[in-house]
Protein backbone atom coordinates (compact mmCIF):
# COMPACT_ATOMS: atom_id res chain seq x y z
CA UNK A 1 0.00 0.00 0.00
CA UNK A 2 1.29 3.45 -0.95
CA UNK A 3 0.23 6.38 1.24
CA UNK A 4 0.74 10.03 0.41
CA UNK A 5 1.18 11.41 3.91
CA UNK A 6 0.90 15.07 2.94
CA UNK A 7 -1.36 16.84 0.48
CA UNK A 8 -3.87 19.68 0.54
CA UNK A 9 -7.29 20.44 -0.89
CA UNK A 10 -8.92 23.84 -0.72
CA UNK A 11 -11.73 26.03 -2.02
CA UNK A 12 -10.37 29.49 -2.65
CA UNK A 13 -13.53 31.44 -1.91
CA UNK A 14 -13.71 30.10 1.65
CA UNK A 15 -11.58 33.13 2.47
CA UNK A 16 -9.36 31.90 5.31
CA UNK A 17 -6.21 31.06 3.32
CA UNK A 18 -4.12 34.01 4.48
CA UNK A 19 -1.22 33.07 2.20
CA UNK A 20 -3.25 32.83 -1.00
CA UNK A 21 -2.39 35.56 -3.49
CA UNK A 22 -3.28 36.28 -7.12
CA UNK A 23 0.47 36.65 -7.61
CA UNK A 24 0.59 32.82 -7.46
CA UNK A 25 -2.17 31.85 -9.90
CA UNK A 26 -1.17 28.18 -9.91
CA UNK A 27 -2.27 28.02 -6.24
CA UNK A 28 -4.98 30.68 -6.12
CA UNK A 29 -7.73 28.39 -7.41
CA UNK A 30 -9.81 25.49 -6.16
CA UNK A 31 -8.16 22.10 -5.64
CA UNK A 32 -10.67 19.40 -4.75
CA UNK A 33 -11.07 15.63 -4.79
CA UNK A 34 -11.76 15.35 -8.50
CA UNK A 35 -8.48 17.17 -9.22
CA UNK A 36 -6.22 14.84 -7.26
CA UNK A 37 -8.01 11.51 -7.72
CA UNK A 38 -6.70 10.78 -11.25
CA UNK A 39 -3.18 11.73 -10.21
CA UNK A 40 -3.29 9.24 -7.34
CA UNK A 41 -4.56 6.49 -9.62
CA UNK A 42 -1.83 7.13 -12.16
CA UNK A 43 0.89 7.13 -9.48
CA UNK A 44 -0.48 4.02 -7.77
CA UNK A 45 -1.23 5.81 -4.49
CA UNK A 46 -3.86 4.05 -2.38
CA UNK A 47 -4.57 6.37 0.56
CA UNK A 48 -3.70 9.88 1.67
CA UNK A 49 -3.44 12.24 4.62
CA UNK A 50 -5.19 15.56 3.95
CA UNK A 51 -3.39 18.40 5.74
CA UNK A 52 -4.71 21.79 6.89
CA UNK A 53 -3.73 24.99 5.09
CA UNK A 54 -5.64 27.59 7.13
CA UNK A 55 -5.45 28.56 10.79
CA UNK A 56 -9.17 28.04 11.47
CA UNK A 57 -11.40 25.34 12.87
CA UNK A 58 -13.74 26.11 9.97
CA UNK A 59 -11.18 24.74 7.53
CA UNK A 60 -10.66 21.67 9.72
CA UNK A 61 -14.43 21.07 9.53
CA UNK A 62 -14.31 21.55 5.75
CA UNK A 63 -11.51 18.97 5.38
CA UNK A 64 -13.24 16.46 7.65
CA UNK A 65 -16.39 16.73 5.57
CA UNK A 66 -14.36 15.99 2.43
CA UNK A 67 -12.73 13.02 4.19
CA UNK A 68 -16.10 11.61 5.22
CA UNK A 69 -17.11 11.52 1.56
CA UNK A 70 -13.79 10.24 0.15
CA UNK A 71 -12.57 6.69 0.66
CA UNK A 72 -8.95 7.33 -0.30
CA UNK A 73 -8.49 10.00 2.39
CA UNK A 74 -7.42 7.97 5.42
CA UNK A 75 -7.10 10.91 7.78
CA UNK A 76 -7.03 14.67 8.28
CA UNK A 77 -4.37 16.75 9.98
CA UNK A 78 -6.34 19.69 11.30
CA UNK A 79 -5.71 23.00 13.03
CA UNK A 80 -6.64 23.77 16.63
CA UNK A 81 -5.57 26.75 18.71
CA UNK A 82 -2.93 25.34 21.05
CA UNK A 83 -2.79 28.61 22.98
CA UNK A 84 -6.53 28.63 23.80
CA UNK A 85 -7.82 28.12 27.33
CA UNK A 86 -10.45 25.72 26.02
CA UNK A 87 -8.02 23.65 23.94
CA UNK A 88 -8.72 20.42 25.83
CA UNK A 89 -12.46 20.70 25.18
CA UNK A 90 -11.95 21.49 21.48
CA UNK A 91 -9.45 18.64 21.19
CA UNK A 92 -11.91 16.22 22.77
CA UNK A 93 -14.60 17.40 20.36
CA UNK A 94 -12.50 16.78 17.25
CA UNK A 95 -11.09 13.47 18.47
CA UNK A 96 -14.58 12.03 18.20
CA UNK A 97 -14.22 12.17 14.42
CA UNK A 98 -12.59 8.92 13.23
CA UNK A 99 -10.63 10.66 10.46
CA UNK A 100 -9.15 13.40 12.66
CA UNK A 101 -5.64 12.00 13.01
CA UNK A 102 -3.21 14.87 13.82
CA UNK A 103 -2.84 18.53 14.79
CA UNK A 104 -0.69 21.12 13.04
CA UNK A 105 -0.16 24.76 13.98
CA UNK A 106 1.40 26.81 11.18
CA UNK A 107 4.58 27.67 13.07
CA UNK A 108 6.30 28.97 9.93
CA UNK A 109 3.73 31.79 9.71
CA UNK A 110 3.74 32.90 13.36
CA UNK A 111 5.75 36.06 14.05
CA UNK A 112 7.24 34.69 17.28
CA UNK A 113 9.61 31.86 16.34
CA UNK A 114 9.46 30.63 19.95
CA UNK A 115 5.63 30.66 20.10
CA UNK A 116 5.52 26.94 20.80
CA UNK A 117 7.44 27.42 24.06
CA UNK A 118 4.70 29.50 25.71
CA UNK A 119 3.61 27.83 28.98
CA UNK A 120 0.00 27.49 27.79
CA UNK A 121 1.09 25.82 24.54
CA UNK A 122 3.50 23.47 26.33
CA UNK A 123 0.73 22.53 28.78
CA UNK A 124 -1.62 21.69 25.91
CA UNK A 125 1.11 19.75 24.09
CA UNK A 126 1.56 17.70 27.25
CA UNK A 127 -2.13 16.83 27.02
CA UNK A 128 -1.70 15.88 23.35
CA UNK A 129 1.29 13.70 24.27
CA UNK A 130 -0.58 12.02 27.12
CA UNK A 131 -3.31 11.18 24.61
CA UNK A 132 -0.76 9.61 22.26
CA UNK A 133 -2.08 11.82 19.48
CA UNK A 134 0.11 12.75 16.47
CA UNK A 135 1.46 16.28 16.07
CA UNK A 136 3.10 18.01 13.08
CA UNK A 137 5.84 20.65 13.05
CA UNK A 138 5.61 23.06 10.08
CA UNK A 139 8.91 24.89 10.42
CA UNK A 140 11.90 26.52 8.79
CA UNK A 141 15.41 25.58 9.94
CA UNK A 142 15.49 28.60 12.28
CA UNK A 143 12.68 26.98 14.30
CA UNK A 144 14.54 23.72 14.93
CA UNK A 145 16.21 24.83 18.20
CA UNK A 146 12.70 25.56 19.51
CA UNK A 147 11.54 22.13 18.35
CA UNK A 148 14.39 20.60 20.36
CA UNK A 149 13.48 22.72 23.38
CA UNK A 150 9.81 21.73 23.32
CA UNK A 151 10.65 18.06 22.80
CA UNK A 152 12.85 18.20 25.88
CA UNK A 153 9.88 19.58 27.82
CA UNK A 154 7.38 17.15 26.28
CA UNK A 155 9.53 14.11 25.39
CA UNK A 156 6.52 11.82 24.90
CA UNK A 157 5.16 13.95 22.03
CA UNK A 158 4.54 11.75 18.99
CA UNK A 159 5.47 14.14 16.19
CA UNK A 160 6.75 14.63 12.66
CA UNK A 161 8.79 17.33 10.95
CA UNK A 162 7.07 18.40 7.72
CA UNK A 163 9.10 19.03 4.54
CA UNK A 164 12.51 18.34 6.18
CA UNK A 165 11.89 21.71 7.91
CA UNK A 166 12.21 23.44 4.51
CA UNK A 167 16.01 23.43 4.12
CA UNK A 168 17.80 25.79 1.68
CA UNK A 169 18.03 23.23 -1.11
CA UNK A 170 18.54 25.88 -3.80
CA UNK A 171 21.73 27.04 -2.06
CA UNK A 172 23.27 23.58 -2.00
CA UNK A 173 24.61 24.35 1.51
CA UNK A 174 23.57 21.50 3.80
CA UNK A 175 24.93 22.90 7.08
CA UNK A 176 23.83 24.20 9.56
CA UNK A 177 20.53 22.52 8.62
CA UNK A 178 22.04 19.03 8.95
CA UNK A 179 23.45 19.71 12.40
CA UNK A 180 20.11 21.07 13.62
CA UNK A 181 18.25 18.09 12.17
CA UNK A 182 20.66 15.73 13.94
CA UNK A 183 19.53 17.18 17.28
CA UNK A 184 15.90 16.77 16.30
CA UNK A 185 16.37 13.21 15.06
CA UNK A 186 17.81 12.20 18.44
CA UNK A 187 14.23 12.06 19.79
CA UNK A 188 13.09 8.52 18.93
CA UNK A 189 9.40 9.40 18.57
CA UNK A 190 10.03 12.20 16.07
CA UNK A 191 9.56 11.35 12.38
CA UNK A 192 10.31 13.33 9.19
CA UNK A 193 8.26 13.75 6.01
CA UNK A 194 10.17 13.53 2.74
CA UNK A 195 8.00 16.22 1.21
CA UNK A 196 8.10 19.80 0.03
CA UNK A 197 11.57 19.55 -1.45
CA UNK A 198 11.00 20.63 -5.05
CA UNK A 199 9.68 24.00 -3.93
CA UNK A 200 12.74 24.64 -1.74
CA UNK A 201 15.00 24.21 -4.78
CA UNK A 202 15.18 26.59 -7.71
CA UNK A 203 11.80 25.99 -9.32
CA UNK A 204 13.23 26.00 -12.82
CA UNK A 205 16.41 24.05 -12.08
CA UNK A 206 15.41 21.30 -9.63
CA UNK A 207 16.17 17.69 -10.45
CA UNK A 208 16.11 14.39 -8.55
CA UNK A 209 19.91 14.49 -8.33
CA UNK A 210 19.84 17.90 -6.64
CA UNK A 211 17.52 16.50 -3.95
CA UNK A 212 19.62 13.42 -3.19
CA UNK A 213 22.02 14.93 -0.59
CA UNK A 214 19.10 16.19 1.48
CA UNK A 215 17.20 12.91 1.22
CA UNK A 216 20.31 10.88 2.04
CA UNK A 217 21.05 12.97 5.13
CA UNK A 218 17.46 12.65 6.35
CA UNK A 219 17.53 8.88 5.88
CA UNK A 220 20.86 8.69 7.71
CA UNK A 221 19.55 10.71 10.65
CA UNK A 222 16.05 9.25 11.03
CA UNK A 223 16.56 5.77 9.63
CA UNK A 224 14.11 3.90 7.40
CA UNK A 225 11.50 3.52 10.16
CA UNK A 226 10.87 7.26 10.74
CA UNK A 227 10.51 8.70 7.24
CA UNK A 228 7.43 8.96 5.03
CA UNK A 229 6.49 10.14 1.57
CA UNK A 230 4.40 13.25 1.09
CA UNK A 231 3.66 14.98 -2.21
CA UNK A 232 2.77 18.42 -0.82
CA UNK A 233 0.37 18.67 -3.76
CA UNK A 234 -0.78 21.14 -5.03
CA UNK A 235 1.95 23.39 -3.54
CA UNK A 236 4.50 21.24 -5.36
CA UNK A 237 3.00 22.50 -8.64
CA UNK A 238 5.03 25.68 -8.23
CA UNK A 239 7.94 23.52 -9.42
CA UNK A 240 6.74 20.04 -10.42
CA UNK A 241 3.71 17.89 -11.06
CA UNK A 242 2.54 15.03 -8.86
CA UNK A 243 4.12 12.25 -10.88
CA UNK A 244 7.47 14.03 -11.01
CA UNK A 245 7.52 14.41 -7.21
CA UNK A 246 6.86 10.76 -6.44
CA UNK A 247 9.29 9.64 -9.16
CA UNK A 248 12.07 11.87 -7.78
CA UNK A 249 11.71 10.44 -4.29
CA UNK A 250 11.37 6.86 -5.47
CA UNK A 251 14.47 6.92 -7.69
CA UNK A 252 16.54 8.50 -4.90
CA UNK A 253 15.34 6.19 -2.14
CA UNK A 254 16.03 3.15 -4.32
CA UNK A 255 19.73 4.02 -4.06
CA UNK A 256 19.53 4.24 -0.26
CA UNK A 257 17.04 1.63 0.96
CA UNK A 258 16.30 -2.07 0.69
CA UNK A 259 12.91 -3.03 -0.82
CA UNK A 260 11.34 -3.69 2.59
CA UNK A 261 12.38 -0.24 3.78
CA UNK A 262 11.00 1.33 0.60
CA UNK A 263 7.63 -0.15 1.56
CA UNK A 264 7.95 1.46 4.98
CA UNK A 265 8.82 4.89 3.58
CA UNK A 266 5.95 4.81 1.09
CA UNK A 267 3.31 3.26 3.32
CA UNK A 268 3.66 1.43 6.59
CA UNK A 269 5.50 4.22 8.43
CA UNK A 270 2.53 6.52 7.77
CA UNK A 271 0.11 3.84 8.97
CA UNK A 272 2.16 3.49 12.15
CA UNK A 273 2.64 7.20 12.74
CA UNK A 274 -0.99 8.19 12.26
CA UNK A 275 -2.32 4.98 13.90
CA UNK A 276 -4.50 4.40 10.85
CA UNK A 277 -7.16 1.71 10.83
CA UNK A 278 -7.50 0.83 7.15
CA UNK A 279 -9.58 -2.33 7.52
Amino acid sequence: MIIDAHHHLWKADRGDYHWMSPDLPVLARDYLVDDIAPLLRKAGVDRTILVQAAQTEAETDFLLQIAEETDFIAGVTGWLDLSADDFEARFAHYRRHPKFVAIRPMLQDIDDDAWILQPCVVRNLEHVAESGFPFEFLTYPRHLPHVVAVMRRVPALHAVIDHLSKPPIASGVIDPWAAAMAEVAAFPNLYCKLSGMVTEDDHGQWSPARLLPWIAETVRLFGPSRIMFGSDWPVCRLAAEYGEVIHALRCNLETLLEPADMERAFGSNAIEFYRLNLS
